[in-house]
């Protein structure tokens, strides 16, 4: 049987920074457990986000999918095993990027669902953009796993969302933000949240476990840890 890692397939730049962590994440990890000079295989395609954005806000959904599911195609062209998409708000496409590929599509929802069985958590809070914590394409299929998803009031919803396309997804990080967010997270916590989930592959560069009384699940991290299980066998593709 061979004991190759697969090759992992990236579609990102939505935004930059984020995808840079994914890379970030996924060598340091195959590093660790193979030593050495050790690093991931990694076919990476990574957008323009000027051009994922506008589409975004005409709600140019169809177009969207095109232009993620050409991707994909390009990582499996590339030799990807499988594929991801590093961002959680474009998994409002994933069933379309899914069917345009030939090797599997490892959902962002379904490692985040993983890690919180795995951990013995069963409510969850979201803190994510507004089509994230509003629509179904993700808190639904969190919910299909068997568990229940807190999301923010309407105010907070729309503060959280518009930190992060006004601030982190063009690298700003403010202490004010970080002050808001924690104040978001408390009440979700008040709200029966075991963990919160960080459903913005930025939001990590803006808050984390210091910032929360419960624990957080960072979407960005639990999802390129399950790509390095995936590529070396711990997990099996759905």
């Amino acid at each position: 049987m061979d004991s190759t890692p697969k090759t992992i397939g990236l579609i990102g730049g939505m935004s930059w920074y984020s995808t840079a962590e994914y890379y970030r994440v996924i060598n340091e990890e195959v590093q660790r457990r193979f030593g050495g000079h050790a690093s991931a295989r990694i076919a990476l395609q990574s957008l323009d986000f000027s051009e994922v954005r506008a589409l975004q806000q005409q709600e140019d959904w169809a177009g969207a999918a095109r232009l993620l599911a050409d991707a994909g195609r390009r990582c499996q062209d590339a030799g990807a095993d499988f594929v991801l998409i590093c961002t959680n708000l474009m998994h409002k496409v994933a069933d379309e990027v899914e069917t345009a590929l030939d090797v599997p599509l490892l959902r962002i929802t379904d490692a985040i669902a993983a890690r919180a069985r795995r951990e013995g958590w069963d409510r969850l809070g979201v803190l994510a953009t507004r089509w994230v914590m509003e629509e179904d394409f993700y808190v639904g299929r969190l919910r299909a796993a068997g568990l229940e998803v807190r999301v923010p009031d309407a105010a907070d919803r729309a503060e959280v969302d518009r930190v992060i396309f006004d601030e982190l997804t063009q690298g700003t990080v403010l202490d004010s933000s970080r002050a808001t967010y924690a104040a978001v997270m408390e009440r979700l916590v008040a709200a029966g949240a075991q963990a919160v989930v960080l459903g913005c592959t930025e939001i990590e560069l803006l808050v984390g476990a210091d910032h929360c009384p419960v624990p957080v699940l960072d979407s960005m991290r639990v999802h390129a840890e399950a790509a390095v299980d995936l590529a070396c066998g711990a997990l099996q593709p759905a």
